[in-house]
């Protein structure tokens, strides 16, 4: 006795039609390659352009940024001049080896940005580094 395979109306169908969910996989993806850039958000800076190369990442750096109003951000935070140091040693806990990157205006005085690295390295902070944009040709 053999076994028949007649498939009534009432039966469940036991396959998974993916193709929706491929579609909607690929479009999310879409969504996502296109709003990863805008994320990036931070305090307004116009960078000067230079040709050297870029360090290493191997953590997170804190920013120091100055714009073209001689105001200081740490990351995204605006900071009163003199309480940059404090603010900075909290939220590196205390560890001078952190990375510091300070991003300045090139349209503001070179003065105000050596007056914050000056801070920073008199803080003992000693991998304080300038930001720039890359060269153009």
């Amino acid at each position: 006795m053999g076994f028949q395979i007649n498939r009534s109306s009432k039966e469940p169908m036991s396959e998974i039609n993916v193709t929706p969910f491929v579609d909607v996989m690929l479009v999310l993806l879409i969504i996502f390659m296109v709003t990863a850039p805008l994320l990036t958000v931070g305090v307004q800076v116009d960078l000067p352009e230079s040709a050297a190369d870029s360090l290493p990442d191997d953590q997170e750096p804190l920013t120091v940024s100055i714009n073209s109003k001689g105001e200081v951000f740490i990351q995204e935070h605006q900071v009163v001049f003199n309480k940059i140091i404090p603010k900075i040693l909290a939220i590196s806990n205390n560890r001078t080896d952190t990375r510091i990157y300070v991003r300045g205006d090139k349209t503001i005085n070179y003065g105000r940005v050596l007056e914050v690295m000056g801070m920073l390295s008199g803080a003992g902070f000693s991998k304080v580094a300038l930001i720039s944009e890359p060269y153009k040709n």
